[in-house]
């Protein structure tokens, strides 16, 4: 255990990476969007990247952000190696500002080509057709007959890039693929030397509302897959880490046809379902540092879990929501926002989690709990802003 170790990570959201490396025993030096209550407990320092949730992650108040942070750090000893850097989400659209990263810093997962490589739908789907991957049709220009069809945002995360009404207007970043109907799956894998070790498999389900219908909801895992399903799918990832040289933990997203899971797109990072995957020790924390090290995959140790765990997301989707002052978060809620913080309609307010002995008592277990902050938030927030028009309207004695 590398206890007491600094490490920078920045990402869109940094809590997930940031628990799994406390629970390794890392200090982790966090640049995100939110910097939640939650983040700022378990990391040394936790910074907001300014307008990163209006704007995306950009260069210089990243830059700014984690050398703020290293300043912060206590300093590597002589002959150990500097603070490295490991990337979340939001960094997929931004290979450029990856390789800017890179020559700054020490970093812990995928190169800048690595990024950009599974970042390209037309390259990553003439890829999979070379290897005998099954995966939708794609394609950068719009087809005669839109209908069937999706529009997709080149390096889109999270579902929320993805439009079921495609339009021929002109947009630069914008890709087709065909629409499939199926069951949304996940392979988690750690990645180094041209190989990969599975992890495990997850179902997935999207929490589709207002402008975003394909938003991703959550998680739940491990999950048994018929052996020709698994199979197919550990095939895919292997040759997809083998063909683009992936090193880390990095996930791949399928939709399963019938007994055939068509490859959608491949994440060359930690993704959510490390919430689900991780143990009470940081495991997965441990095995992504010593992949990105170049050890043998086979030494390296994975959880080894039991039961099922789940984890969902918790959107503003009845109306903007502003946290009461007083709220008392569940002990099974994370991502928490501060009092009073404003979350507009569709934005994320938190993420729950639910354990059990089966996927689908954890699924179960999970979806209650979503609808029991929803409403705990929601009724207390209209309590208190009921509270305050009386104060306003009462008159002074």
């Amino acid at each position: 255990m590398k206890t007491g170790v600094p490490v920078l990570i920045a990402a869109l959201s940094g809590r997930g990476l940031c628990a799994s490396a406390r629970r390794a025993g890392y200090l982790p030096y966090v640049a995100d969007a939110f910097s939640d209550r939650d983040t700022r407990l378990m990391a040394a320092q936790a910074l907001r990247i300014g307008d990163a949730m209006r704007l995306g992650i950009r260069a210089k108040p990243l830059f700014h952000a984690l050398d703020a942070l290293i300043d912060a750090a206590p300093k590597p000893a002589a002959g150990n190696p500097s603070i490295g850097l490991l990337l979340g989400s939001g960094f997929e659209d931004r290979p450029k500002l990856v390789a800017a990263l890179a020559q700054r810093y020490r970093m812990l997962g995928n190169s800048a080509d690595a990024i950009r490589a599974c970042n390209d739908p037309v390259a990553l789907s003439a890829l999979l057709h070379a290897r005998g991957i099954p995966h939708p049709e794609t394609r950068k220009l719009p087809p005669e007959n839109l209908d069937g069809w999706l529009a997709k945002r080149i390096g889109g995360s999270g579902g929320t890039h993805i439009s079921a009404k495609p339009t021929r207007a002109p947009a630069p970043r914008r890709y087709y693929q065909r629409r499939l109907h199926g069951e949304a799956v996940s392979t988690l894998a750690l990645a180094a030397n041209g190989a990969a070790r599975i992890v495990g498999f997850s179902r997935q389900w999207s929490a589709g509302n207002g402008p975003r219908p394909f938003r991703y909801g959550g998680a739940v895992g491990p999950v048994e897959l018929a052996p020709a399903v698994a199979d197919a799918m550990a095939f895919a990832t292997h040759e997809v880490c083998n063909a683009l040289q992936l090193s880390g933990l990095v996930s791949f997203d399928f939709l399963l046809c019938g007994a055939i899971p068509y490859l959608l797109e491949v994440n060359p990072r930690p993704g959510a379902t490390l919430d689900v995957f991780d143990d009470e020790h940081g495991t997965l924390f441990h095995a992504h540092m010593a992949a990105c090290s170049g050890e043998n995959l086979a030494g390296i140790a994975l959880p080894e879990l039991e039961g099922a765990k789940a984890s969902a997301i918790l959107y503003a989707d009845r109306d903007r929501l502003t946290i009461p002052r007083a709220f008392q978060w569940p002990q099974w809620a994370a991502d928490i926002p501060d009092p009073a913080s404003r979350i507009p309609r569709y934005r994320p307010i938190a993420t729950v989690y639910a354990d059990a002995s089966t996927t689908d008592e954890a699924l179960q277990r999970c979806r209650e709990r979503l609808e029991e902050l929803g409403s705990m938030l929601y009724a207390q927030a209209q309590n208190r802003e009921r509270t305050t028009d009386a104060d306003i309207q009462r008159p002074r004695p």
